[in-house]
C-alpha cells in the first residue's frame, strides 16, 4: 500500500501537534513539526540578540542552520545547530516572537527546502500553516484543524500552567487573536484553507475523537488510490 503523505493547517493552539503526532505513531509515519522548526530558528536568532529589523542576518541564519527532528523514548527532540532546544523553544519569549520571524521570506524559503525533503519519501505527517498551500500543496490527504479562540486559548493556559508558567487567559486570548491575524493576512504564504483540505473542528473535540477523524479520511483516501 501506499505510504501517504499527510498535510494538516491549521492556526495556533488547534492541537495541530498533538494530533499529528498521535496520527503518525498510529500509522507508523514520520511526524515533522514545521512550527518547532521555526522556533528554533527564532530561538537562535534571539540567542544572538537579533529582531525582525535583522532580518537578512536571520534569513542567513537560517539558511545556515542545521534543524534536525528526531525521537528518543518515543517523544520529538529538536536540534538546532547539534543542540536540544526541544524545551528552550516552548518558552513565552520564543513564543512571543515566532509570529515575526517565521514571515521573513529567506527564513520560509530556507525552511521550505528542508520540510520537502524530509516528505519526499512519503509515510509523513507534517503540521503547520501552509503545507498544503505551499509546501506539499500534491499531499495525497490535507486536513485543516481549527477551534474557537477561547478553546485554543484555555488550552495554551493550561499547557504552560502545567510547565510552571504563570499566564493571563485574557492575554492568551488577545495574542492568538492577534497571531490568526498575523498568518492569515500576512503576503507570503498565508494560512488559509484550501479547497481540498477537509475541515476538522476540535472545539468540542476529545483528542482521541480528532485522531480518529483524521485515520478515518487517511483510510478513505488510501482506499481510493
Amino acid at each position: 500500500m501506499k505510504k501517504l503523505v499527510i498535510a494538516i493547517d491549521g492556526p495556533a493552539g488547534a492541537g495541530k501537534s498533538t494530533v499529528a503526532q498521535i496520527v503518525a505513531r498510529k500509522m507508523g509515519y514520520v511526524y515533522i513539526d514545521t512550527g518547532a522548526m521555526y522556533r528554533a530558528v527564532t530561538w537562535l536568532a534571539l540567542r544572538q540578540n537579533l529582531t525582525v529589523k535583522d532580518a537578512a542576518a536571520i534569513g542567513d541564519l537560517a539558511a545556515g542552520a542545521v534543524i534536525e527532528l528526531t525521537y528518543a523514548a518515543g517523544k520529538l527532540v529538536v536540534l538546532a545547530n547539534g543542540e536540544d532546544v526541544t524545551g528552550p523553544i516552548r518558552t513565552p519569549e520564543v513564543t512571543g516572537w515566532v509570529a515575526e520571524i517565521s514571515q521573513i521570506l529567506p527564513v520560509r524559503e530556507a525552511m521550505l527546502v528542508l520540510q520537502r525533503n524530509m516528505a519526499a519519501r512519503g509515510g509523513v505527517v507534517m503540521d503547520g500553516r501552509d503545507i498544503a498551500s505551499r509546501v506539499l500543496p500534491d499531499a495525497d490527504v490535507k486536513v485543516f484543524l481549527t477551534a474557537s479562540i477561547e478553546e485554543r486559548a484555555r488550552r495554551r493556559w493550561k499547557e504552560m500552567l502545567d510547565k510552571g508558567y504563570t499566564v493571563d487567559l485574557e492575554e492568551l486570548k488577545r495574542e492568538i487573536a492577534d497571531r490568526d491575524r498575523k498568518d492569515y493576512e500576512r503576503e507570503y504564504a498565508p494560512l488559509i484553507q484550501t479547497e481540498d483540505a477537509v475541515l476538522v473542528d476540535t472545539t468540542a473535540m476529545s483528542i482521541e475523537a480528532a485522531v480518529d477523524e483524521i485515520l478515518k479520511i487517511c483510510e478513505e483516501k488510501s482506499g481510493g488510490i
